[in-house]
């Protein structure tokens, strides 16, 4: 095995080049330039091939390792569980599936069942399916769509595209499934209506049961909602606007599918996003930060309810839930999300999310006062935004390579920081913020204050 702690990492970086395909990114520039290799981590920061250290402010690229890197616990775990019983297929359990259940569903009020699968994408597909054959068991296949909202995701793969609120991430990759409906999204910022605060969060909800009711509610089987959209924009729901979703879901009788891949285990400051907005849904689904990404690991969880109607007629050879994820039978994962939870807690890592949340919300707020460029900031414990606009009167979106600008001249100051990308057409102009849940003071003043340098070289 070569040795990666070696200075010469030139073979690995040649071998990359030659046979890697990257995820979200343009390979044309690896022809002349290097590609990046992250070879080491600890706690808040990476280091590149080169030596370069750097602040990882989206904790891991895509909002995943909650705990931060180098946690020799979870590791330890992992491999003393795979030497006792690595796999085998969820068609019977496991002791760390178990446990790992046991201990989620205690942090989640009103949900029972978990499902484990291997990536949020499939946890989706997973949700998607059984609002399906719920239709079919129940409703004659009639009440089969699933709505979703614009500026929303769910997944990259065919299914959850169909469920994709964001255009250019689903350009060239359609014919959709039918039956996915979309429903306006609820940003303020942008408000499609002349109204604030609760009665605008009442009224983009309602703007969902306008679609319920055009569409036929004995139609719609679910609906499909992130707690706080992510990639979309980092946005918040409005007051009020929660409370009326879940109202207009029980009058329909209509499935809420609540998708906390992003938000889940921690990231907004409470165990999971929807908590902060007193809802109880049907469905949740998680991914991410369920095991700090130390394993590959997503779970569907529903209530008893919807358990229930796949166990009703044992004569029925169709009546069960006839899915399976392969890799949701590997042990690595729940081992790993079990440590991963005992971490947060033992750290008290919800309280110190909401605490620095509210001190990078602060800084974000004194940056937006310094810059004209910043319209507006929003976000929900370590899990933030700040959108660019050209002009703070008509709020025309800054154009997407300046703010793609600032995220570079920040990685050159040794700050990785996020920023919508070639999600909705004209609306990739948000940076985005999600540090690890462990980060201090000193870490949330670095990151801000490498985005006050870097706003005033792009923009002056």
């Amino acid at each position: 095995m070569d040795d990666f702690s070696m200075n010469d990492l030139s073979g690995v970086v040649e071998a990359d080049r030659a046979h890697v395909w990257h995820h979200l990114i343009q390979h044309k520039p690896f022809e002349t330039g290097d590609p990046r290799i992250i070879v080491e981590g600890k706690g808040m920061r990476v280091w590149d091939q080169k030596g370069k250290e750097h602040i990882d402010a989206v904790s891991g690229a895509v909002w995943t390792v909650n705990v931060g890197y180098g946690r020799v616990e979870i590791a330890d775990a992992v491999r003393d569980q795979l030497v006792r019983m690595n796999y085998f297929a969820g068609v019977s359990g496991s002791v760390p599936g178990a446990r790992f259940a046991e201990r989620l569903i205690e942090k989640m009020p009103g949900m029972r069942r978990v499902y484990y699968c291997n990536s949020g994408s499939e946890a989706n597909e997973k949700a998607f399916k059984m609002v399906r054959q719920i239709a079919h068991k129940r409703h004659g296949g009639r009440k089969h769509k699933i709505l979703y909202r614009e500026r929303d995701y769910h997944g990259t793969t065919i299914g959850t595209l169909s469920a994709g609120g964001q255009d250019e991430r689903n350009a060239q990759y359609g014919p959709f499934a039918p039956g996915f409906v979309r429903v306006p999204h609820c940003l303020e910022y942008r408000a499609q209506w002349d109204l604030a605060g609760e009665e605008y969060g009442r009224r983009a909800a309602d703007a969902i049961e306008e679609v319920i009711l055009a569409e036929g509610p004995d139609t719609v089987g679910a609906l499909c909602l992130e707690p706080v959209t992510a990639g979309g924009g980092v946005i918040t729901p409005p007051p009020g606007y929660w409370e009326r979703v879940q109202e207009i879901c029980r009058k329909h009788d209509i499935l809420l599918h609540i998708d906390e891949v992003v938000c889940g285990v921690g990231r907004t400051g409470t165990w999971f996003g929807y908590q902060n907005y007193d809802v109880k849904p049907d469905m949740v689904t998680m991914a991410k930060g369920v095991a700090s990404g130390y394993a590959a690991i997503a779970c569907l969880v529903t209530t008893e309810e919807v358990f229930e109607l796949f166990k009703d007629d044992q004569t029925d050879p169709l009546n069960y839930f006839r899915d399976i994820s392969t890799f949701g039978g590997c042990t690595a994962g729940p081992i790993a999300a079990l440590e991963n939870m005992a971490i947060i807690e033992r750290e008290d890592l919800l309280a110190n999310t909401v605490a620095m949340g509210e001190r990078m919300m602060g800084n974000l707020e004194v940056l937006k006062e310094k810059h004209a460029v910043i319209g507006d900031v929003r976000g929900k414990g370590l899990f933030l935004g700040a959108e660019l606009v050209a002009d703070r009167g008509t709020k025309e979106p800054m154009d997407e390579k300046k703010c793609q600008a600032v995220v570079a001249d920040s990685m050159e100051q040794g700050v990785i920081i996020g920023c919508t990308n070639r999600s909705v057409p004209g609306f990739n102009n948000t940076l985005c913020f999600s540090p690890a849940l462990i980060a201090t003071p000193d870490d949330i003043d670095a990151i801000t204050g490498a985005v006050d340098q870097a706003l005033t070289r792009v923009f002056g």
